[in-house]
């Protein structure tokens, strides 16, 4: 959630972290600040609302020093304010924190009886307090840092600097993510690679329980144990950390339209030019029983699709659940299970929790993650990278629809290797994806002009039955994203039984209908909302506009397509929706208020 960055550096720190900084704010954040030490002084420089507030004050409040970290803030403890954001300070030390110190109370009330005061309302502050208390008491910076370190529980990354001390930065990490940047003569930190590509393409990634000295020339890193590590240094393609909008107004705009090259993409990957799959080997479903899905947010959406699926394709029984209650639960575990667990981030703290969970529970345990280097990829038995490229805007799209696109490969693989028929025309079907949803995407008018009125509103239903159920949830999900307006998702049958009684003049109702099997009990479902009075906006194919495109308020009219693509190609409609509604309302449609793009505590 919180992004943080840090350098040892042969040149001003400031403008580094600054735009290190800016390459985190897809992340979410409320505030900002950095730290610098020059000529032995620490100093730093904080301010609330977008970096533009840290840029403006760091003109008319120069901060030198070429040594430094930065932190962009999603509150946790404590409203977002000055006093509040980070890098935190006690005397000689500063700290930036992405996570949550579970215990930061019981330190609080153990340094406030050695006449130890406090000035915020964080968590963070105790770290720096604690770690500067330990100083005093006489020890070296780096073994303050790591016996403060010792005492915490949570999940945390956290960058230490320390006044005097201009060629020393400690980084750790527990359950958050941390990578350090290695140049020449020159060391970075960051929250993730995309933040140190300007600066470098070799990066090491901590590992649970790292503690890492930098300095300018080396990088000393001690497992949890205490031992040495010696942590691959990788290369990073820094063409897959492009973080530029490439001409569009924003990073979700893009993002919609980049799913026709995404979704090729992950086809290419996991299917051959002859249409034959070509997933990992070590995928052997004739030993599983059960598939276990986890995921949280729009990735579970499109583990509640594939449930459909792996169902109907592989008659493979399926459990689906959200990655926050799934350990809580304690479920029973078949050995002959397969656990797979979606985040686009990889590093989504619930599903990791969940993951470690099902460790050596289940068979097997595999990732579908968008970033590869991830703990969650690192944690999985099986890697299923997306191929998505960069996701910047807080709302998914591109990664969803890759999620969908793998998650039905996998289903068709299952379905192969249990010995059933694949559904006329897949895989091969699956190609024409691509180009549908480049179809579909020229339609965006009069989607725009359908947002208009969407804005006006303030409560909104979505409706699905089947494989589309789920993309009702997404699209609701979508729309109290970025528009902040009231808005449920339900299976159209559903309606009936409580939902029905929100309907009248002023609720519009998305309808998600293609002309598949169920097409004709949705349009019952529909019916008995414009018998209220309800404003149906129908999402179908031309043959369902034809058939029940009468009586209703507007008509999307999206391309034809075999029912288990559906999901895929209906995902674009849902959000384009709530796109052009938050434009039509004027909201931050990449950064909605009080999210973050990468969840990394619970």
């Amino acid at each position: 959630m919180c992004g943080i960055v840090g350098v040892l550096g042969n040149h001003e720190a400031a403008p580094i972290l600054v735009e290190a900084l800016k390459r985190l704010e897809y992340r979410g954040y409320d505030s900002a600040g950095i730290a610098t030490v020059n000529g032995g002084a620490l100093d730093r420089r904080r301010a609330v609302g977008k970096l533009v507030n840290l840029s403006d004050l760091l003109v008319h409040d120069p901060l030198p020093g070429k040594s430094g970290i930065g932190h962009t803030r999603w509150a946790t403890h404590g409203a977002p304010t000055v006093g509040n954001a980070h890098p935190h300070r006690a005397g000689g030390v500063a700290v930036v924190h992405n996570g949550i110190i579970e215990n930061f109370k019981d330190l609080r009330e153990e340094l406030a009886q050695k006449g130890i005061t406090f000035q915020t309302e964080t968590d963070t502050e105790t770290v720096a307090l604690l770690c500067e208390f330990l100083v005093c008491e006489g020890l070296a910076p780096i073994e303050a840092a790591r016996k403060t370190v010792a005492r915490l529980e949570g999940a945390f990354a956290l960058a230490f600097l320390f006044e005097g001390a201009e060629d020393l930065m400690i980084a750790t990490r527990k359950g958050s993510p941390l990578a350090i940047g290695h140049g020449d003569g020159e060391m970075f930190v960051g929250s993730d690679a995309i933040a140190l590509a300007p600066f470098t393409d070799q990066i090491t990634y901590l590992e649970e329980g790292d503690f890492a000295v930098l300095t300018r020339n080396s990088l000393e890193i001690r497992d949890q144990r205490g031992a040495i590590a010696n942590r691959e240094k990788r290369q990073i393609q820094l063409a897959n950390a492009r973080v530029d909008k490439d001409g569009h107004k924003h990073f979700m705009a893009k993002e919609i339209a980049e799913q026709p090259v995404a979704i090729d993409r992950a086809l290419k990957a996991y299917m051959g030019d002859d249409g034959q799959l070509s997933l990992p080997a070590e995928l052997d479903f004739t030993k599983i029983e059960r598939l276990t899905m986890v995921a949280c947010g729009t990735a579970f959406y499109a583990c509640m699709v594939a449930k459909y699926w792996f169902e109907q394709i592989a008659r493979m029984p399926v459990e689906v659940d959200v990655a926050s209650e799934f350990r809580y639960r304690e479920p029973p575990v078949s050995e002959k299970t397969l656990a797979l667990f979606v985040s686009q981030s990889g590093e989504t703290a619930d599903t990791l929790a969940a993951l470690r969970y099902m460790d050596g529970k289940a068979q097997q345990i595999v990732g579908l993650v968008n970033v590869p280097e991830s703990s969650i990829a690192r944690e999985s038995d099986v890697i299923l990278p997306l191929h998505a490229g960069p996701e910047i805007s807080v709302a998914s799209t591109k990664a969803f629809t890759c999620q969908l696109t793998i998650l039905l490969l996998l289903a068709l693989r299952a379905a192969e290797q249990r010995g059933l028929p694949l559904p006329d025309g897949m895989p091969n079907d699956l190609r024409a994806i691509p180009g549908l949803i480049h179809q579909s995407l020229a339609g965006e008018k009069q989607i725009t002009a359908s947002a208009r009125g969407l804005a006006e509103a303030r409560d909104i239903i979505f409706l699905g039955r089947g494989q589309l159920y789920p993309l009702a949830l997404e699209g609701a999900l979508k729309l109290k994203e970025l528009s902040y307006i009231h808005a449920e998702g339900y299976a159209s049958g559903e309606l009936k039984h409580g939902p029905i009684a929100l309907i009248d003049e002023k609720v519009p109702v998305v309808v998600m209908a293609p002309r598949d099997a169920l097409f004709d009990k949705t349009v019952s479902n529909m019916q008995e909302v414009m018998a209220r009075g309800g404003k149906v906006i129908l999402i179908t194919d031309a043959e369902g506009a034809k058939i029940a495109g009468d009586g209703t308020h507007e008509v999307i009219v999206m391309p034809q397509v075999p029912d288990s693509l559906a999901p895929i190609l209906y995902a674009v409609p849902a959000q384009q929706i709530a796109y052009y509604t938050a434009i039509a309302k004027g909201t931050d449609v990449d950064q909605p208020r009080n999210l973050a793009k990468s969840v990394t505590v619970e």
